[in-house]
């Protein structure tokens, strides 16, 4: 905006500039603050000034169209951005959050004092220690071979330790590359989905559908017993399959794991088995792929600390490769896999390892399966609520997550609807796939009295 010079003197103007924009004060014809001469009043001409367009730079490199394929934002996040979004439009609600799968109790002190035990050491010449092995340290290796796979023929070396089930999920997609196919359980985990779309393993998105193309989604319903059937899904290269089941919480019984072993070999395909919940299992279900006859040529199998000691931030995992599993040329698929580790990862923090060792000691065990008691007992109160106001409701035995059917609705609007009137974080069914649709998922992991107090307010709204 420009003044014409002629228009206004300054001194014309008195010095006191607040008072000349009072609106009390803009009698012209008052001298108390300020005054104009009559003759000499012109007009102000406001002149829009041509702005510079500022254009930011751009190199030159183009962008993953693969990561352009991928919908919205990853879950999780999403759920956190619209949780965060609440809290600042109710900032005096108290919000409860049994969305995200997140742990909530206190490691157990025989774990953490391993951790600090290791920390410490850190300090001193003789406990020093800088880069371990990429796969992992023996100890703790030979204490996964020993406690989850005795008897079952999987040795120490078929053993890599990592930095959670998640990012070895993502390394072996690189293994595997983007020209293979992939199934995977309608609904699950959306990781598995997302990260076939980063490696160019599928199509563009059917919004149609609510579908990738490529992706063979074996869908998984209350009518089948949340388990495929077989005989309708193609025959594809790998195999994603999590039991108990994320966000359905079904275990897989041992039956139907002896189907799916023989479906992978009458296929050739490799099953990556994620068993993330295993210890949740509370009846006679395998803990383990590898308990199936057959499942070391086919199988490999992902699982975790986090849902177990509580180390989501500690951070620390596990995938078995057994030396029995080949590709097609009959090259070890442990072997590209180790190769990827030594390529991308330097290992698990020596210090989160300690902490691992200990959770498989008896003391550190004992206190593991404490935790795990305390959250299914979450579980039992979560589901008696839904099942007292006359949903159906699946899930919750064998897994910390609790499946509620709203039928005819969509998933988003019930995590909204829910959100608002309860302040209660849960996740909707869809976002696992479009077989989530008209579900939610409500977590277990929660403080026992966030837990009770949001299934008062369930109660309250469904009543």
């Amino acid at each position: 905006m420009s003044l014409a010079p002629q228009s206004i003197s300054t001194s014309m103007i008195s010095s006191s500039s607040s008072a000349f924009l009072s609106p009390s004060n803009l009698n012209f014809n008052s001298r108390q603050n300020a005054w104009v001469q009559a003759k000499r009043i012109s007009v102000c001409k406001c002149v829009a000034a041509p702005q510079e367009e500022k254009i930011a730079y751009k190199t030159k490199v183009s962008r993953n169209g693969n990561l352009g394929k991928l919908q919205a934002g990853y879950l999780f996040p999403e759920i956190a951005r619209r949780k965060a979004a609440h809290m600042l439009k109710y900032p005096d609600a108290e919000v409860i959050s049994l969305g995200i799968g997140d742990t909530t109790e206190p490691i157990p002190e025989v774990i953490t004092s391993a951790l600090a035990k290791r920390s410490y050491a850190l300090s001193t010449q003789e406990g020093y220690s800088g880069y371990g092995a990429e796969q992992g340290e023996k100890p703790l290796r030979a204490a996964i071979a020993s406690t989850f796979y005795k008897d079952l023929g999987i040795e120490e070396g078929d053993i890599f330790v990592s930095d959670g089930a998640k990012c070895d999920i993502s390394r072996l997609q690189i293994v595997f590359g983007s020209n293979v196919t992939m199934a995977v359980q309608d609904p699950s985990y959306p990781a598995y989905v997302d990260s076939s779309v980063i490696m160019g393993q599928t199509g563009e998105f059917q919004k149609d559908a609510e579908k990738y193309g490529k992706i063979e989604y074996m869908r998984c319903t209350a009518e089948n017993g949340f388990f495929p059937d077989l005989s309708t899904v193609a025959r594809t290269d790998i195999i994603f399959f999590c039991s108990p089941n994320n966000p359905t919480g079904a275990a897989a019984t041992r039956e139907q794991l002896t189907r799916l072993v023989q479906f992978a070999k009458d296929n050739g395909s490799i099953i990556v088995y994620d068993s993330a919940y295993a210890l949740y299992i509370s009846d006679d279900n395998p803990r383990s792929i590898f308990e199936i006859p057959g499942a070391k040529e086919v199988a490999i199998e992902t699982s975790s600390f986090s849902k177990y000691a509580g180390f989501t931030g500690v951070r620390l995992g596990w995938t078995v490769i057994p030396k029995e599993l080949l590709f097609s040329d009959g090259f070890p698929v442990a072997k590209d896999f180790n190769r990827i580790v030594c390529t991308c990862f330097n290992g698990a923090s020596n210090i989160s390892q300690a902490g691992g060792l200990a959770c498989l000691s008896p003391e550190g065990f004992k206190a593991v399966h404490e935790v795990i008691g305390f959250y299914k007992e979450n579980t039992d109160i979560i589901v008696e609520t839904f099942n007292s106001l006359g949903f159906k409701v699946y899930g919750g035995k064998n897994a910390p997550y609790v499946w509620v059917q709203f039928p005819g609705r969509s998933s988003w609007d019930v995590f909204s609807e829910i959100l608002k009137k309860t302040h209660v974080v849960t996740t909707p069914g869809s976002g696992f796939g479009p077989g989530g649709e008209g579900f939610i998922r409500v977590s277990a992991f929660g403080h026992r009295g966030n837990v009770l107090e949001a299934c008062k307010r369930f109660k309250h709204l469904y009543k």
